[in-house]
């Protein structure tokens, strides 16, 4: 521990004795010389006179998160102990609850849940802040990297009970998740939607990722496929290097699929080469508001150069570049160093200038403000107004992409019976138990999905069976709610069905049969007519 503080002490002295040797100018605005002399002068004090001993290396890493947490919201320090866990979810796996996250005003703030994983099967958000663990409260100095591992995570199988707040209601909702082992693959699911129309989903932009696209377009490819749907929904990003990659594919050779600029790193420009697989056909790519980073990348690309069609809800607005810096112990500083502009120069960051709390809080704000459900509630001023490179269409910059077709949350069979229903796991405790007690003769009178897919229908004395256990789980049934939701509920049963008797790819092929977004996008790439119109071809 000794060796630790006078190692600290002298690595500021050697930072401040280099910034002197280079003539920096004192009188500058800021002076890192003499930042760094006082710095370093306060650890020499309370190491050498300070009345109790003090933990130097405690108070190093505080130090480092209250500075990073000034500069922007994605700034981040790793320590040692968590680097290789910070990277799991784009190069490992993991058994836990399936969720990325983030430690905000010392609560776990949920950034995402993996797609498939537990905390999504069960409903929890993006925005979630998890404040009670097994009726423990789990906030304040307590909550760091390391005592979220230690109670987030664990065999797969072994339950957690975890206290949410959602939004601004100070209501604490209770989920109950089954930890699981986080799946590797990056893509979802990958078949056709008609005899003409192929759909990739992917989950995030994993070193996995162009392996698994390439796998999956060969295949669909083979299908006879001339169109295509990416859907990029609640895709959050990942690798820089995958994204430019997959846009690779969609474009033209020597077109500029992205640039990163910052004060002090010189602006980068990302072109395509000849490789690219799928550079003709008909395109349409799938956002939302939990579109972040490497999606808006893709995205901003394929209409900036009037590629494709985008189709969803305005995204996320992450556009800042993270540089990985190695501290001398092993923990690491991801560094926001520069921006993401995409090839018009649109800034894909929205402003974080009210702060990091305001910044997280933005979703929220969103959905109060109504711009889910109606695209009039999106305001752009005239200096956010752009021109695509090819056709002079109209795009707007501000932060995040802005679909050429508006698509509204769908809220058609929303009730509060039906997220009961998912916060209390019971459709995943119902088909979970069906497909075991069933699963011979799912076999038997089905053969394969295709066929189930085509005549399963969840009947009346299952339904009966499905209310029994939610009341066991202590939902409250409401029959009028029930109906208002009931193509849903049964839509959700035979998909998870599907889902547990073969794999997460067949849950998407029942579900997306009646996706509103996914009907919208196949009608568009089957009329060429308005495909063009949208395109101004």
């Amino acid at each position: 521990m000794r060796y630790l503080k006078l190692l600290l002490f002298f690595v500021f002295v050697a930072i401040q004795t280099l910034l002197f040797a280079q003539n920096q100018s004192s009188e500058k605005k800021n002076n890192p010389q003499a930042t760094l002399q006082k710095l370093s002068t306060i650890y020499y004090l309370i190491d050498n006179f300070y009345v109790d001993t003090a933990n130097l290396e405690s108070l190093t890493e505080e130090a480092i998160v209250a500075i990073l947490k000034e500069l922007d919201p994605h700034s981040a320090y790793i320590s040692k102990k968590d680097v290789e866990k910070a990277n799991e979810p784009l190069v490992g796996s993991f058994e836990g609850i399936g969720v990325t996250f983030q430690i905000f005003q010392d609560t776990i703030l949920v950034i995402s849940p993996v797609s498939g994983g537990p905390s999504d099967k069960v409903g929890i958000m993006a925005g979630d802040k998890i404040v009670t663990i097994d009726g423990e409260e789990s906030v304040g100095k307590k909550v760091t990297n390391e005592y979220v591992a230690e109670h987030l995570r664990g065999k797969k199988g072994t339950k957690v009970v975890l206290g949410i707040k959602r939004g601004k209601s100070d209501e604490i909702i209770e989920f109950e998740v089954v930890r699981d082992k986080i799946p590797l693959n990056s893509i979802d699911a990958a078949f056709m939607l008609d005899k003409n129309i192929g759909y990739i989903k992917l989950d995030r932009f994993a070193q996995t990722s162009m392996n698994e696209f390439e796998e999956s377009l060969a295949k669909l490819k083979a299908q006879k496929m001339k169109s295509l749907v990416l859907d990029l929904r609640g895709n959050t990003g990942g690798y820089l290097n995958i994204a430019v990659e997959l846009s690779n594919q969609f474009l033209k050779n020597d077109m500029t699929i992205v640039y990163t600029e910052g004060d002090k790193s010189p602006k980068q420009i990302f072109k395509t080469d000849k490789n690219g697989k799928f550079t003709d056909g008909k395109l349409v790519i799938l956002i939302d508001e939990g579109s972040a980073s490497a999606s808006e990348i893709v995205s901003g690309a394929i209409q900036d150069w009037d590629r494709g069609v985008i189709i969803g809800r305005r995204s996320f607005g992450k556009g800042l570049v993270q540089r990985p810096f190695n501290l001398p112990d092993g923990s690491v500083v991801r560094l926001t160093t520069a921006r993401y502009y995409t090839p018009t120069g649109r800034c894909i960051q929205r402003s974080y200038d009210k702060g990091s709390e305001d910044y997280f809080n933005e979703m929220t704000k969103r959905m109060n403000h109504g711009e889910f459900y109606h695209s009039d509630s999106i305001q752009f001023p005239d200096s956010l107004k752009y021109s695509t490179l090819l056709s002079g269409r109209t795009v707007y910059g501000g932060g995040g992409i802005m679909p050429d077709i508006f698509m509204p949350a769908d809220t058609t069979f929303s009730t509060k019976l039906y997220t009961n229903l998912i916060r209390k796991s019971v459709f995943n405790a119902y088909t979970v138990d069906y497909v075991m007690e069933n699963r011979e003769n799912i076999s038997k009178e089905y053969g394969d999905f295709d066929n189930f897919n085509a005549k399963f229908e969840v009947t009346d004395s299952m339904i009966d069976d499905f209310k029994k256990l939610a009341e066991e789980k202590g939902v409250e049934w409401d029959e009028e709610q029930y109906l208002r939701s009931e193509p849903m509920i049964k839509l959700q049963i035979k998909a998870l069905i599907a889902r547990n008797e073969w794999d997460m790819e067949k849950y998407y092929q029942v579900v997306l049969k009646e996706d509103k977004v996914i009907i919208k996008a196949t009608n568009v790439l089957n009329d060429s007519n308005e495909y063009r119109s949208i395109l101004k071809r």
